[in-house]
C-alpha cells in the first residue's frame, strides 16, 4: 500500500448504501474525486492538502479512517454467501453477527472465511477462522509475526468465541513462540466453547470464479458485480449508485479482495431499473476473465501497464487463464498476494542502483496451482519483461494438463509444446524463496561470482530475510 494512502475501515468488507455514501461525502468534501478498493476490503485514499489540515477536516465526520498501519482491516468472505459454493450452515448473517462483535481495532490480521470459495483468501492472515462442517465452529490457522511455519490451533472454535479468542491472542502473541504454549494460555484465560477436532481440514480446489455482471441470486433475486480494470472508483458514480440502492432497498454492498464490489439482494422488480442506471452512464459489466483475475499493488502505474502488456498477449494468442489467478509484486518474498501464480519485480542491484537499467522478473506458481496450499515453486528467474508472455502461457497450458488429475512426476519430455527452457542447480532460501546463484554469488555480502553455495561461510544468512545458511535448499530454476 502506498505510504501516502489512508484507509477507511470496511469491517468484513461489508457496508450499507447509507454508510457507503457518508463514507463518499467525507471524501468529496476533501476535494478527492475517486477513491482506490485495497486487497483487504477496505477504501483507500491519498493523503493531499497539508496532512493535518486534511485530517482536521475528516475528523469532522464519524467514519472511521485509519492512518496507522498497524490497524488491520478484517476480512471475510461474506461477499461469497449466497451467490458462490459454501458451507451448508454458514449464512451471510452469521458473518454479521460475528464482526459486529469485534469492538476493537485487531493489529494482527483476521481472515474470517469460508473453504468452499475462491474469491477471498483463507490463510493470508494471521489468524485464520475457517468455517468446518460442524455448525458454528471453525478452525483456526495461525501464522503469528515470528513464526516461521503455519500452524492450526488444537481445537474448533465456536462461533460467539472468534472475537474473544482473537483479542486474548492479541494480548499475548509477543511472548508465545508455538501453537501449543499459545493453547495453554488461553486454556487458563478463556472459558471457550470449543470442540474435538475430529478431522483435518481439507480445502477442496476450486476454480477461480468470474465475479462480474448481472447473476441470477435464488429464485428472485440478482447480484450485481463491478470491476474496473484501474481501480479508481469514480466518487460521484458510486454515491449516485448508492442513492440507487437506497431506493431500492438494497441493504449491503460488498468490497471482494480483487479491488471490486458486489451488490447482493436486487430484487426482480429492480433488474431492469439498474441496468438501465449502468448503461446511462456507459459501465462496462463484461471484462475479459483475462484481466479480472489480477492482484497488484495499489495505486501502482508500472503495475499496471505490465499487467496490460501481458493480458494484451494472452488475448493475442487466444489463450485461456480460467480459473487461474495472477499476482504482480514489488516485494521479493513477500507472500501476500493470493495468487495461482506471482510475478516478482527484482530490485535493481545496489551496484547499478543508480542507473536507468531494464527491471527484472521471477515466475513462482503455487503448488498444483492451487494458492491455498501455499507453496510456491519457482519457475523462472531474473527475465526480461519481454519473455513473460511466453512463460506465463508456458504455464497456463501447464495448468491445463494438470487440471482435474492427481499430482504426479512430471516426465522428462515436457508436456508443453513450447520449447523448455535450460534448468540451473541453485540453493533457495526456505522462508522466502531468495535464491542463491553462485553464477552471481552475492555483491551484497561481498561473495563474487563463481563461488559454490558449500564454500561460503556457515555464518552467510539470506539478504531478504536474514534465515540462516541452513536454511536454504538446493533448486532448480528455468534460465
Amino acid at each position: 500500500m502506498g505510504k501516502n494512502l489512508h484507509r477507511i475501515m470496511i469491517k468484513g468488507g461489508v457496508t450499507s448504501p447509507g454508510e457507503l455514501k457518508d463514507g463518499i461525502a467525507m471524501l468529496e468534501a476533501v476535494g478527492l474525486k475517486e477513491v482506490f478498493f485495497g486487497s483487504r476490503q477496505d477504501l483507500l485514499f491519498p493523503l493531499e492538502g497539508g496532512g493535518d489540515t486534511f485530517l482536521d477536516n475528516i475528523s469532522k465526520f464519524d467514519i472511521d479512517v485509519e492512518s496507522d498501519r498497524s490497524v488491520q482491516n478484517i476480512v471475510s468472505s461474506y461477499v461469497a454467501a449466497d451467490i458462490f459454493e459454501m458451507t451448508h450452515w454458514l449464512k451471510g448473517s452469521t458473518y454479521l453477527y460475528i464482526l459486529e462483535g469485534f469492538d476493537y481495532g485487531p493489529r494482527l490480521k483476521i481472515n474470517i472465511t469460508d473453504p468452499k470459495q475462491r474469491l477471498v483468501p483463507l490463510f493470508n492472515g494471521n489468524l485464520n477462522f475457517i468455517a468446518s462442517e460442524n455448525e458454528d465452529y471453525w478452525y483456526l490457522n495461525i501464522k503469528l509475526p515470528g513464526w516461521e511455519k503455519a500452524a492450526y490451533y488444537p481445537v474448533l472454535i465456536y462461533s460467539w468465541d472468534i472475537t474473544a479468542v482473537a483479542k486474548a491472542i492479541e494480548d499475548l502473541y509477543e511472548d508465545v513462540d508455538n501453537v501449543d504454549e499459545l493453547s495453554f494460555i488461553l486454556n487458563k484465560r478463556l472459558n471457550t466453547n470449543s470442540r474435538t477436532m475430529d478431522r483435518v481440514l481439507k480445502v477442496p480446489y476450486i476454480k477461480f470464479p468470474y465475479y462480474e455482471g448481472m447473476n441470477r441470486m435464488g429464485l428472485d433475486q440478482y447480484w450485481l458485480g463491478l470491476y474496473w480494470r484501474n481501480n479508481r472508483y469514480d466518487l460521484g458514480f458510486l454515491k449516485e449508485l448508492c442513492g440507487f440502492c437506497l431506493d431500492n432497498s438494497i441493504g449491503k454492498i460488498c468490497i471482494t479482495p480483487w479491488k471490486s464490489f458486489i451488490v447482493k439482494g436486487i430484487k426482480k422488480s429492480g433488474r431492469d431499473g439498474l441496468e438501465r442506471f449502468l448503461g446511462q452512464r456507459g459501465i462496462n459489466v463484461r471484462h475479459s476473465q483475462l484481466e479480472m483475475n489480477w492482484h497488484l499493488p495499489v495505486d501502482d502505474r508500472e503495475a499496471l501497464e505490465l499487467k496490460k502488456f501481458l493480458v494484451r498477449s494472452f488475448d493475442q494468442n487466444d489463450i485461456s487463464t480460467y480459473g487461474l489467478t495472477f499476482g504482480i509484486s514489488n516485494d521479493v518474498g513477500k507472500r501476500s498476494h493470493f495468487a495461482s501464480v506471482i510475478i516478482e519485480k527484482n530490485a535493481p542491484p545496489s551496484i547499478i542502483k543508480d542507473f536507468d537499467v531494464r527491471p527484472t522478473y521471477n515466475v513462482l506458481h503455487a503448488e498444483n496451482f492451487d494458492p491455498n496450499n501455499q507453496k510456491y515453486r519457482p519457475f523462472a528467474q531474473d527475465v526480461d519483461k519481454i519473455e513473460l508472455p511466453g512463460l506465463l502461457m508456458e504455464l497456463s497450458k501447464k495448468y491445463f494438463d494438470q487440471l482435474g488429475s492427481e499430482p504426479k512426476v512430471v516426465a522428462s519430455t515436457p508436456a508443453s509444446p513450447m520449447k523448455e527452457q535450460p534448468v540451473r542447480k541453485v540453493y533457495q532460501c526456505t522462508a522466502c524463496l531468495t535464491v542463491y546463484d553462485e553464477h552471481y554469488g552475492d555483491v551484497g555480502s561481498n561473495i563474487p561470482p563463481g563461488i559454490p553455495f558449500s564454500e561460503i561461510p556457515e555464518s552467510y544468512t539470506c539478504p531478504v530475510c536474514e534465515t540462516s545458511k541452513a536454511g536454504f535448499e538446493l533448486t532448480e530454476i528455468r534460465i
